[in-house]
């Protein structure tokens, strides 16, 4: 894993990676990411930044706005190919 600082999802860019290390919220709402497959482990790429974000999950795409993306916390992570 790396050592890098966690970030808020808003602040990774177009084609990079993270891995959720905390997602926050109401425990519904964290429930809810937990079905979308957003939970602690997961690698997901962002396909657009922004708002809304666009988002690679395990080949399936999810679509998040607005305080979403300062609720999930990831560490950036570099993947070869």
């Amino acid at each position: 894993m790396s050592t890098q600082t966690l970030l808020p999802l808003e602040h990774l860019g177009p084609g990079e990676w993270g891995e959720v290390e905390h997602v926050e919220g109401e425990p519904s709402w964290v429930g809810r990411m937990a079905e979308l497959g957003v939970r602690v482990g997961c690698r997901l790429r962002v396909l657009q930044a922004g708002s809304p974000c666009l988002l690679d999950i395990a080949g399936c795409r999810l679509c998040l706005r607005g305080e979403s993306l300062m609720q999930i916390f990831v560490r950036p992570v570099v993947v070869a190919g």
